[in-house]
C-alpha cells in the first residue's frame, strides 16, 4: 500500500490537518496520528505532538485497545467458515468447563451473553495478566450481569473465552495463531501484542493542569484477546481495506458484510445515538452515512477505526493518552471531510458479457398487492428489488444455483426468491417468503393467496 498524498486536493488535506490539529490541541493529547484510505491506498497521513520538531509517522506504533477485538473476531469466523464450529453453538460444546457455557459463541462475539462488563478486581487494564491466569480468575464467581441473549452488554471477559475458544480449537496460542492466519497474509507487519520500536509511550493528562503522567504498559495475560494489541496507522488502513472488501486469504466479503451487519439488539439511547453492534464490530449512523470500525482504549492510549464502505474511505485515528481526544469523533469526521470534498467517482458503468434468458425475463415491473416495485439484474449477476418509487422493502439477492435467489439484506435477508412458471415455461409469479408478486396488482391470473375479486377493478358506485 503506498502514501500517494498529492492524489487529495490541498484544500482537503488542509481540512485534515486542521481536524487532526483541532483534536490534538483541545484534547490535550501528547501525539496523534491519522490516516486516510481511500479504495485501497493510503491517500493522506498527519500527526500532531507535543514534543518540538518531531511528529510520529504512519509506522509509530500505538496500543489499540479493544480494535483487538475485531481481530479475534476475525478468527472465529474463519473458524465457522472451515466448519470447525456454528455460530449458534454453545460455548460448552467446544470449550467445557468455563462456567458461562449456555453463551453460544454468536452471543460472545455481538456482547450479548449477559457477562460482566470486566472481570473482577482489580482493574484489569493497569495490573498484570498474571494476576488472572485461569478463565476462572477473568470470569470470577459471578460471570452475568444479564439473562443470556436479551440485551447488548459490551464484555471483556467474552472475547477472552473467544480467544480461549481459539486456542482450544487451534491447538496454539491466540497471538500465534493471529499472526500466521491474518497479520501475515494481510501483510500486517507491524502489528504484534508487544510494542516494538518505534513506538509511543502512554500517557495521563491531568484533567486541571498542563501536565502528564506516565501509563504503565501491563501484558494482559488472558485477556490479550480482548485489547492487547500494538499497531500503526499504516496496519490499521490495511486491516481497513480489508473489513471493507475481504480476502479470500483470510475472510470472504461475504463473511466480512456479515461482521458489519447488526448483531445484537440496540438499547433504546443505542437507537436514539443510531449505533450498533455487529460481530466484533461497532456500527454508526452518522452524517447521513453508515460507519463501521471499532475505537480502542487502554490507559495511555486512544484509538479509532472508521469506514464507510459506501464512500469506499476509512479513517485511522491513533493518540497516547488515557482520555481527551474524541478520536470517534474525529475518525469520523475525517470520512466525512473527504466524502463531502472529493465524493467517490463511481466505477464506469458496463454491461454484462453474458445473459441467461431466463434470469432476463425476471427484470422489470413487479407488484405486491398494489405497491409497485423494480426487479433489475445487476452487473455483479445479482438480482435487487425495490419500491419504483417512496420508500420500503429493499434487498440484494444472489443465485443459488438452481434458478432460486437468496436476499442479502433487509427484511428480505436470507429470504428465497423463487420464480414460478406455468406449465407451458411462461413466467407466472415471483414467490419472495410466501409473498406473491406479479406483474400486474393482484393479477387474476396468478394465485393470489386469498383470490382475487373477479368482477376486478371499479370505481366509486
Amino acid at each position: 500500500m503506498t502514501t500517494p498524498q498529492e492524489e487529495l486536493l490541498p484544500a482537503t488535506r488542509r481540512a485534515l490537518l486542521h481536524r487532526i490539529a483541532t483534536g490534538q490541541a483541545e484534547g490535550r493529547a501528547p501525539s496523534l496520528v491519522a490516516a486516510v484510505v481511500r479504495g485501497r491506498e493510503v491517500v493522506w497521513t498527519g500527526s500532531r505532538t507535543s514534543v518540538e520538531g518531531h511528529g510520529p509517522d504512519e509506522n509509530v506504533q500505538y496500543r489499540i485497545g479493544s480494535i483487538t477485538k475485531t481481530f479475534t473476531a476475525v478468527l472465529v469466523l474463519r473458524l465457522r467458515d472451515e466448519g470447525v464450529l456454528d455460530l449458534g453453538d454453545p460455548l460448552e460444546k467446544h470449550l467445557p468447563g468455563t462456567g458461562a457455557g449456555e453463551v453460544t459463541i454468536a452471543e460472545l462475539l455481538a456482547h450479548t451473553g449477559g457477562l460482566a462488563a470486566e472481570s473482577p478486581a482489580p482493574w484489569w487494564e493497569r495490573t498484570p495478566g498474571s494476576l488472572r491466569p485461569e478463565l476462572a480468575d477473568v470470569l470470577g464467581d459471578q460471570p452475568f450481569r444479564h439473562p443470556v441473549g436479551r440485551r447488548h452488554h459490551y464484555s471483556n471477559p467474552g472475547y477472552t473465552l473467544l480467544g480461549a475458544l481459539v486456542e482450544e480449537l487451534r491447538g496454539a496460542p491466540w497471538e500465534q495463531v493471529l499472526r500466521r492466519e491474518v497479520l501475515e497474509p494481510l501483510g500486517l507487519d507491524r502489528t504484534s501484542g508487544q510494542p516494538q520500536a518505534p513506538h509511543a509511550g502512554g500517557w495521563a493528562v491531568h484533567p486541571w493542569a498542563d501536565v502528564m503522567l506516565p501509563e504503565p504498559s501491563e501484558d494482559l495475560g488472558r485477556m490479550a484477546p480482548a485489547g492487547q494489541l500494538w499497531s500503526t496507522a499504516k496496519d490499521l488502513a490495511r486491516f481497513a481495506v480489508f473489513l471493507a472488501r475481504g480476502d479470500d486469504r483470510v475472510l470472504s466479503a461475504e463473511s466480512v458484510r456479515e461482521m458489519r451487519t447488526p448483531a445484537a439488539p440496540a438499547e433504546a439511547e443505542d437507537v436514539a445515538a443510531g449505533s450498533a453492534y455487529g460481530l466484533g464490530l461497532q456500527i454508526q449512523h452518522r452524517d447521513g452515512r453508515i460507519l463501521v470500525g471499532h475505537s480502542g482504549s487502554l490507559p495511555g492510549f486512544l484509538a479509532n477505526l472508521t469506514i464507510s464502505v459506501e464512500d469506499d474511505l476509512a479513517a485511522v485515528v491513533l493518540s497516547n493518552c488515557t482520555s481527551g481526544p474524541l478520536v470517534a469523533a474525529v475518525g469520523a469526521d475525517l470520512v466525512r471531510v473527504v466524502a463531502e470534498a472529493e465524493p467517490r467517482i463511481p466505477e464506469a458503468w458496463r454491461p454484462l458479457r453474458e445473459i441467461d434468458t431466463d434470469v432476463l425475463e425476471l427484470a422489470g415491473q413487479w407488484y405486491w398487492g398494489t405497491q409497485v416495485f423494480a426487479l433489475r439484474l445487476t452487473a455483479d449477476e445479482g438480482l435487487s428489488l425495490g419500491p419504483l418509487s417512496g420508500t420500503g422493502r429493499r434487498s440484494r439477492f444472489r443465485a443459488n444455483g438452481d434458478g432460486t435467489w437468496t436476499g442479502l439484506e433487509g427484511y428480505y435477508a436470507g429470504e428465497l426468491l423463487r420464480p414460478v412458471r406455468r406449465a407451458d415455461g411462461s413466467l407466472s409469479h415471483l414467490d419472495l417468503g410466501s409473498f406473491v408478486f406479479t406483474r400486474e396488482p393482484y393479477d387474476q391470473g396468478a394465485p393470489v393467496p386469498g383470490g382475487v375479486d373477479p368482477e376486478g377493478w371499479r370505481g366509486i358506485k
